[in-house]
């Protein structure tokens, strides 16, 4: 993610300020400042993982922030583009978008094996809760 976070910040220069859809700035102003604070705490974390203070400032970790969510917010736009042919938004939108990318399209795919993982591990745990409480 810190890739993303990092990297994510170019195109963004186009003279729109990544804003879509006709949207005035106020608009994504104020849908950046309602998302603010979901993953600071995260970044806060990832920050100091990569070598940064243990406490990082707040300006600090609400800029990577607000970088991280006009990344996330321009990809989604992008996958919607490629996805309104089909009228459905997929995984394979987003790994389509990320292909050129192959650190990226790396983590996206390794995230997905482990995320299908997951889902057959739960699968499994609930089957064995099943049947432990038909044998009660």
């Amino acid at each position: 993610m810190s890739n993303s976070a990092a990297g994510g910040g170019s195109g963004s220069g186009n003279g729109k300020g990544g804003k879509e859809g006709g949207k005035g700035p106020g608009q994504s102003e104020n849908a950046l400042k309602r998302k603010r604070g979901t993953f600071s705490k995260d970044l806060r974390l990832m920050m100091y993982g990569f070598g940064d203070d243990p406490d990082p400032l707040p300006e600090t970790v609400q800029l990577v922030e607000d970088i991280l969510l006009e990344y996330i917010t321009e990809m989604i736009h992008k996958a919607q583009e490629v996805a309104s042919k089909r009228g459905k938004l997929t995984t394979e939108d987003i790994m389509f978008l990320v292909r050129k990318d192959s650190r990226k399209f790396a983590r996206v795919k390794e995230l997905l094996a482990m995320n299908e993982e997951l889902k057959k591990a739960r699968k499994a745990f609930e089957v064995d809760e099943e049947k432990l409480a038909t044998e009660e």
